[in-house]
């Protein structure tokens, strides 16, 4: 596969503040790709040195061959945008700031743009300070995609969104890619990207810190799982199950509180052979999992040598 974006070093201060330091990655064509991060761990800074509204202080980046900050009009054309925050006349209704990017594109498939409003759900008649966080993200959406872009851009895209908009967007961006075409989408949320996404990057801190396939990364999930029985069970029968960091006995041993890494396949199976009066997981943040798997520099510099092509 030939890749459309190319990132080598990139690297970006904000006087005495953390940007990015030498941050490196290829997104090949026609995959969908996660950028994944807690916020604050420079996903969005990425993100606009690659549509050039910032200027790095080291390193390149290309787009279709292309270098980001010379060629970024040519890139603007074969690219859709969806920034973090949108900045949008707040006087406009959502049916005029979508003319207005169609016009700015030089026409675009009108009978494609009234399925993306009808998919989404999006009422275009009020104006854009009417709308609720998730109808603007709605119509941010919707301008990115328009287009058909070769390359989508997407910063935390579902924001926002409620569960059922979420999926119709999985669903838009599963059709990018099996049209060949190519989506890089931010995000904070583990379980997003693992849906949707082929390949993943993690940043924390400003520095990429593990860099492969999604089924690479499901070692770092993990689970916090409480299971509570209606006679008491022994602990030893979860102790050295697969994954199974540490066990913890509550309720006078009719109750288990188990940290897992990983698939919690082993668990549930163990707690089949007896009487379950309830089971939850939570999983915890990716701050969390971060703060577990990425405390102090050794770590990170360890992982980071071990980035994956």
């Amino acid at each position: 596969m030939t890749a459309i974006i190319e990132v080598d070093k990139l690297t970006k201060h904000y006087g005495s503040k953390r940007g990015i330091i030498d941050v490196t990655f290829p997104v090949e064509e026609g995959e969908i790709f996660g950028f994944l991060g807690p916020n604050g761990a420079g996903k969005t800074t990425t993100i606009r040195l690659l549509m050039a509204l910032l200027h790095a202080d080291a390193g390149s980046a290309r787009i279709a061959g292309l270098d980001v900050w010379q060629q970024s009009v040519e890139i603007k054309r074969l690219t859709g945008y969806l920034p973090g925050e949108l900045a949008l006349d707040p006087n406009l209704t959502g049916g005029q700031i979508l003319e207005y990017f169609g016009h700015l594109r030089g026409g675009i498939d009108q009978a494609y743009l009234k399925q993306l409003i009808a998919r989404l759900d999006c009422d275009t008649s009020r104006k854009f300070r009417q709308y609720s966080s998730g109808n603007k993200r709605k119509i941010g959406i919707i301008q990115a995609f328009m287009h058909r872009p070769r390359l989508l851009i997407l910063d935390e895209p579902t924001s926002g969104l409620d569960p059922l908009h979420q999926q119709e967007f999985d669903r838009m961006v599963r059709e990018v890619r099996d049209d060949g075409r190519t989506v890089f989408l931010s995000s904070h949320i583990l379980t997003e990207v693992e849906q949707t996404c082929n390949r993943v990057a993690i940043i924390r801190e400003g520095q990429i810190v593990r860099l492969g396939s999604v089924e690479e990364l499901k070692g770092i999930k993990h689970h916090e799982i409480t299971i509570t029985f209606a006679n008491t069970v022994p602990i030893e029968a979860f102790k050295g199950l697969d994954g199974v960091e540490q066990v913890e006995t509550l309720d006078g041993g009719h109750t288990l509180h188990l940290s897992v890494q990983g698939q919690a396949d082993a668990v549930v199976k163990a707690a089949a052979q007896y009487s379950v009066v309830s089971l939850t997981s939570h999983e915890p943040s990716l701050e969390d999992i971060f703060m577990r798997y990425y405390e102090g520099n050794d770590v990170v510099t360890k992982e980071a040598s071990h980035v994956v092509h």
